[in-house]
Parts: C-alpha cells; sequence; structure tokens
C-alpha cells in the first residue's frame, strides 16, 4: 500500500519561510490530487493547498493564499508546501494526503475527499 511521508517542520522565527516536503512510497503520478492540510490544537483540521495530477491546477485556503506555494514533482515522487512570511496562527501539523479516484481537478477542499494521509509534520512559529 501506498505511504505518505511528511518532513521539513521545525521551530521557526516568525517572517520565516519553510519548504515542507511529502514523499510516496510509489509512484505520486499514481495518486491524483494532492493536497496539504494543517490543524492547530484544539482547532478543526483545515484545508491548506491543493494540486492535481499533472501539476497544472492549484487551489488554496484563504488564510495561506499569496504566501503559500503548492508544487509536486512526479519523477520524485514529491509533493512540496513552500510557505512564506510565516506567523504564530501558521503553527499546527501538516498533514499530506492524496486523492486515489481519477480527477484532472484541484478543487477538493474536504478532508473526506482524500483516501490516503500521512502522519503529518509539526510547523511551530514562535520568537
Amino acid at each position: 500500500q501506498v505511504q505518505l511521508a511528511e518532513s521539513g517542520g521545525g521551530l521557526v522565527q516568525p517572517g520565516a519561510s519553510v519548504r515542507l516536503s511529502c514523499i510516496a512510497s510509489a509512484h505520486s503520478s499514481d495518486l491524483y490530487t494532492m493536497g496539504w492540510f494543517r490543524q492547530a490544537p484544539g482547532k478543526e483540521r483545515e484545508f491548506v493547498a491543493a494540486i492535481n495530477r499533472n501539476g497544472g491546477a492549484t487551489t488554496y485556503g484563504d488564510s495561506v493564499k499569496g504566501r503559500f506555494t503548492i508544487s509536486r514533482d512526479n519523477a520524485k515522487n514529491t509533493v512540496y508546501l513552500g510557505m512564506n512570511s510565516l506567523g504564530p496562527e501558521d503553527t499546527a501539523v501538516y498533514s499530506c494526503a492524496a486523492r486515489l479516484i481519477p480527477s484532472s481537478s484541484s478543487l477538493y477542499y474536504r478532508p473526506s475527499e482524500y483516501q490516503l494521509w500521512g502522519q503529518g509534520t509539526q510547523v511551530t512559529v514562535s520568537s
């Protein structure tokens, strides 16, 4: 079974930039839309970004639009989340997810629309 593994989290200062990676144990081109979600303590899981299979379509949550960038490299079986201008409100566990159902769209915002999940990586923004 395909597995997803996130990396790149840690403690960063406000205003810093970080890039998260999500590596799939199989060909990521076999995974359709890929997404990033985050969950802060005491809060519901929040949609961050999604990208379709060929990387030609992306979607972002309102709170990260203009600061975060999602991309994928199917040759490396990896999806990335570039995060700029980080603030304390971005502190959360970030998880990547994959849709296993064929689709060319990136318009999937709900966790229930994704069938495969990684374990998550903690990002803490604090001075």
